[in-house]
Order: structure tokens, then sequence, then C-alpha cells
């Protein structure tokens, strides 16, 4: 990736992170973060990776409603990062948080138990 398309998908991811602070028309199940933004090099597509904490359902949930709300968060995204074209968003759910805190909970388990052998 190059510099140019990292520092976009920083702006977008800002102004997403933003965004989400200040509420979409429908309230997000679960608590919502923008893990990270990643942009093709023509800046057609932007793969938004979104951690969710809660329940499976309110995870689906979550991306139901970034899914519904893509077109407003697209257009939030056209006023206030300067590109001749505004990547289409898709969303993708990021579980690396969860599957390091379940590492962390197995190399805690095996530390009670007396480590390995």
């Amino acid at each position: 990736m190059s510099i140019r398309t990292e520092r976009v998908g920083e702006e977008i991811h800002k102004v997403l992170s933003e965004r989400l602070i200040r509420g979409l028309r429908d309230p997000l199940p679960g608590f919502v973060t923008i893990a990270r933004v990643e942009v093709t090099s023509d800046f057609a597509q932007a793969k938004v990776w979104v951690s969710v904490i809660g329940t499976e359902a309110e995870k689906k949930g979550a991306l139901e409603v970034l899914q519904a709300s893509r077109g407003a968060l697209r257009h939030e995204v056209g006023k206030r990062v300067r590109l001749r074209l505004t990547p289409e968003l898709t969303f993708v759910l990021d579980e690396s948080g969860e599957r390091a805190a379940r590492v962390w909970a197995l190399l805690d388990e095996d530390k009670r138990r007396g480590g390995a052998s």
C-alpha cells in the first residue's frame, strides 16, 4: 500500500469514527469501533474493518445497520475527504481482538496449570 492510500485510509477512518460517535439514524447494537480502513490504489473501494463487542446477534445487527447506512456514510466521507472519486464502502467484521483475548485466556489457563511440561 502506498503512503497516499494509507493517508486516505486514515482520513476515512477518522471521518467514520467521528460519525459513529455522533450517531447514525438507526442505533448500533453492541459497542462498535472502526478497526482499520484499507483503500484500493484507484480509491474506488474502501474496506472498513469493524470491531463489535457484543453477542453474535449484536454483531450481525451492527453490520446490517452499517450496510444500510452506507450511502449516508459515503456521502459524509465525500464531503470531508478531498478526492475526485468517493470510494464505495464495504464493511467487514474484524474479530482479531476476540481472537487475541482467547489466546491470552488460554495462555493464562496454561500458566495456572503449571506451564508447559
